[in-house]
């Protein structure tokens, strides 16, 4: 069964003027009180980047295990490069995930400052040998994370916040640009474990191959079928520790595709600057509420979660 989540066209958060943003405000207000998931058209990026993204996805993917290998994931300190099939577990109680990826955030030099204080999620990226690869993708990650902040900045707005209540804890941000290969399996269906996502707010690009699930209030699992040009966005952990629940993080997961296809999507995680304060704000607790939610670091509360889903880390610690 489809799942029938909203389509926002946010061209409209464009206009200097924002007396043209409230249709959409509210559009976005309500998608994130009923579902936690949306699409968003309208958002600036064309179609011909993402067509490169996917075709210099599909390059890296292609590479041999040796090559990829060089950039494996658990040789980072600060959890960037590839991630082989199965090196993650969203699902606690499932098997391991049967996708591979690749992680990238902002680069930093070994010697900038954050990177000496929290050197677990800042410091520099592991790329591949690839023609045009660090630049692409650096792109990419600056235009995703500019339509992040536009969201981000309706949302704040409907919250009875400021315009950049939100988006000026990004100066330094721990949001991460992630590729996803999900190979066929005829067998199992495990690509990608139920869980709900750590951060704000997730922009997924898919592929029209399909496979992403929501849940929705009932526990039932619904297709988020592929919306050609737009992100699904839904809210992460923070966000609803936010907002107190106001603006729920809702479990999803993917199928894996079978018949030899292959699914590719592109998440962009969008996380602000790891001391990030994250408090339930007062216009969403009514009078005599109390927060569910203890005061956390937007970079603890990811480092907590990192530590539930990769079993490499735990084995940095011990």
């Amino acid at each position: 069964m489809n799942l029938a989540l909203p389509i926002i066209d946010i061209s409209t958060l464009d206009n200097s003027d924002s007396q043209h943003w409230q249709e959409t405000i509210q559009a976005i207000d309500s998608a994130c009180r009923d579902k936690g998931f949306f699409y968003v058209t309208g958002h600036g990026i064309p179609s011909e980047q993402f067509a490169a993204m996917q075709a210099m996805a599909a390059k890296f993917f292609a590479l041999s295990e040796q090559e990829k290998q060089k950039i494996n994931i658990q040789h980072s300190a600060n959890h960037r490069g590839w991630g082989q099939v199965s090196a993650e577990q969203l699902d606690p109680s499932g098997p391991k995930d049967c996708k591979e990826t690749f992680d990238m955030a902002l680069d930093l030099s070994p010697y900038h400052p954050q990177v000496a204080r929290y050197p677990q999620l800042y410091g520099p990226n592991q790329y591949p040998n690839l023609d045009g690869f660090i630049q692409l993708l650096q792109q990419h990650y600056e235009l995703t994370l500019q339509a992040g902040l536009k969201i981000l900045k309706a949302m704040a707005l409907a919250l009875g916040q400021s315009e950049d209540f939100f988006s000026k804890h990004f100066s330094c941000p721990i949001s991460v640009l992630r590729l996803i290969h999900y190979p066929p399996q005829l067998q199992n269906d495990n690509g990608a474990g139920a869980h709900t996502d750590y951060g704000c707010i997730t922009l997924l690009y898919q592929d029209q191959t399909g496979g992403l699930q929501v849940q929705d209030r009932n526990q039932q699992w619904l297709d988020a079928p592929p919306v050609e040009n737009s992100f699904v966005v839904n809210i992460g952990d923070l966000m609803q520790r936010w907002t107190n629940g106001r603006y729920k993080s809702t479990p999803h997961r993917v199928l894996s595709p079978k018949q030899q296809t292959t699914r590719f999507s592109m998440p962009f995680f969008v996380e602000p600057d790891f001391d990030t304060p994250v408090n339930t704000l007062a216009s969403c607790l009514a009078p005599g509420e109390h927060s569910q939610y203890p005061e956390i670091t937007a970079g603890e509360w990811i480092l907590s979660r990192f530590a539930d889903t990769y079993a490499y880390r735990n084995d940095q610690q011990e």
